[in-house]
């Protein structure tokens, strides 16, 4: 089968390699869409990163460089490995594509599962990836989805499982007010989660492109663009002086975080969603005199079924969010150097690793 393959930074090959084996407790699954991840440009401009090198295979894998890309995938299951009774050949599925170590409680119950040891990604720590033709995933990784939620749509599940996380670490509720740092994906995205969860959203965000998203895709009530106004100030006036409930930081960009800080109002919930890749300053002083809540999230736990329902009741389409469809021998050209060079004109590119549906 074929499959798109990291070597290194700026080295992805479209290989053929053998399928993989279905063994007992698994599910194989022939991939529909799978899209490309900001995870995956970093990768691609700046890695290794998460994945691993040929001196240094996965501690839980145990692979080595190169390994096949793609976590954020859609797919219809293909064959089941022994012990697998709950599900059927023929089922739409997505997948929450962890690696973690088999001694870590991954239970219904479980919170801190995506904290552990070593934990990394179907896709980028081995495991092969959605962005070859065929998979195969243990069962706990696999979920259902109707056959009503389009293949296409179903492959964000996984961002919006990020998304959904972040909601959830905020304790935001219905008729709270949040403002979004940035309309990038998971902007875009984590807006999408608050609205059909009651919230008012505003975001902030500089493309016209994407603002202009935002504002058509029904996920913000308003947005902002930074360059033109103060929006800590138009924030305010939005709340009657009072300030956002909760932020989002969705940028990894230093004027946002200061933006976001100076919006919330006393006692508000600031959760940095984006990776860091360099230290950032923190105006200690607006934390402590304004009792500032500020969290970390990370991934998502236990949000895939939640997440799905979300999708599945209607109250979120994806279909909006998908700017582009390609196949593997467009990854680089017309995948990757587009969410590089024109970002503002992408939000999700899907790839089909087979060509089916192009």
């Amino acid at each position: 089968m074929r499959a798109a393959r990291y070597y290194g930074r700026e080295d992805i090959r479209i290989d053929e390699i053998p399928e993989p084996d279905v063994g007992p407790g698994m599910v194989g699954i022939n991939v529909a869409w799978n899209g490309i991840c900001g995870s995956d440009l970093h990768e691609y401009l700046e890695g290794p990163i998460a994945t691993p090198t040929v001196d240094a295979p996965h501690p839980i894998t145990g692979e080595s460089a190169p390994v096949t890309l793609g976590h954020e995938f859609s797919g219809v299951i293909s064959a089941l490995g022994e012990g697998v009774e709950d599900l059927e050949v023929g089922q739409h599925v997505v997948v929450e594509p962890y690696i973690i170590a088999d001694d870590v409680d991954t239970g219904p119950d479980s919170q801190d599962y995506h904290l552990s040891k070593n934990m990394n990604f179907i896709g980028l720590g081995g495991g092969g990836g959605g962005m070859g033709e065929k998979i195969a995933v243990k069962r706990r990784w696999v979920h259902p989805i109707s056959k009503s939620v389009p293949l296409d749509q179903a492959a964000l599940i996984e961002p919006l499982s990020v998304a959904y996380h972040a909601v959830q670490r905020s304790g935001a509720k219905a008729g709270d007010v949040a403002l979004v740092g940035g309309a990038g994906p998971i902007g875009l995205l984590t807006a999408a989660v608050l609205k059909a969860e009651g919230v008012t959203v505003v975001i902030s965000e500089l493309s016209t492109m994407r603002r202009e998203k935002a504002t058509q895709t029904g996920v913000a009530d308003h947005a902002l663009d930074p360059s033109e106004v103060d929006v800590a100030e138009e924030v305010r006036k939005l709340t009657g002086g009072k300030g956002a409930d909760v932020a989002f930081e969705c940028t990894s960009v230093q004027v946002v975080l200061d933006t976001l800080m100076d919006a919330l109002r006393p006692t508000g919930v600031l959760v940095v969603v984006s990776i860091w890749g360099k230290p950032a300053q923190v105006n200690m002083l607006q934390l402590v005199t304004k009792e500032i809540d500020m969290r970390g999230t990370i991934g998502y736990v236990n949000s895939h079924p939640g997440t799905i329902a979300l999708v599945e009741s209607g109250k979120i389409d994806l279909a909006p969010f998908i700017t582009g469809k390609i196949g593997l021998d467009d990854l680089v050209e017309k995948g990757f150097n587009t969410l590089i060079h024109h970002n503002e004109t992408a939000v999700k590119i899907l790839v089909s690793p087979s060509g089916a549906g192009l």
